[in-house]
């Protein structure tokens, strides 16, 4: 499973004219999912995301985690994030699961959020979705987690 994670002001996700889930300060996480993925790796990867200490502390420094500091997340099914460009002009979508797979495992990863206190936000599986999002700082980064 991968995560593409980017700390933010505040976030939202539209599906034509209707806002289905919006955030204000936390994560907005970008899920992709693969073949051999279980719930373990959504389990884990919730664990990850809510731990992961990419916040400030007092001194500026990078040591607090949204479960210590009760961030919200905004998670998005985003089956790209396993696209192989290594030729051609068109991505390879071979590694992304297919949906049947993919979406009860998109929801094991916030419904094991939620378990973890968080409050989540999600996209709409299979759906087209305008995310609009508000960077806290230059943070982004890609996650991976194996079971």
């Amino acid at each position: 499973m991968r995560a593409l994670v980017q700390r933010v002001s505040s976030a939202s996700v539209r599906v034509g004219d209707e806002t289905i889930g919006s955030i204000g300060p936390g994560l907005c996480v970008f899920v992709g999912v693969t073949h051999t993925d279980t719930v373990q790796h959504a389990e884990r990867m919730a664990a990850r995301l809510w731990n992961l200490r990419i916040f400030e502390d007092a001194q500026g420094l990078t040591n607090l985690s949204a479960a210590e500091l009760g961030r919200e997340m905004l998670v998005v099914s985003q089956f790209t994030l396993y696209a192989d460009t290594v030729k051609g002009r068109r991505p390879s979508f071979l590694h992304a699961s297919p949906p049947e797979h993919a979406e009860p495992l998109v929801d094991a990863l916030a419904a094991a959020l939620r378990g973890l206190g968080a409050r989540v936000a999600t996209g709409r599986f299979r759906a087209s979705m305008h995310v609009e999002l508000v960077n806290d700082g230059p943070f982004t980064l890609l996650l991976e987690t194996t079971a």
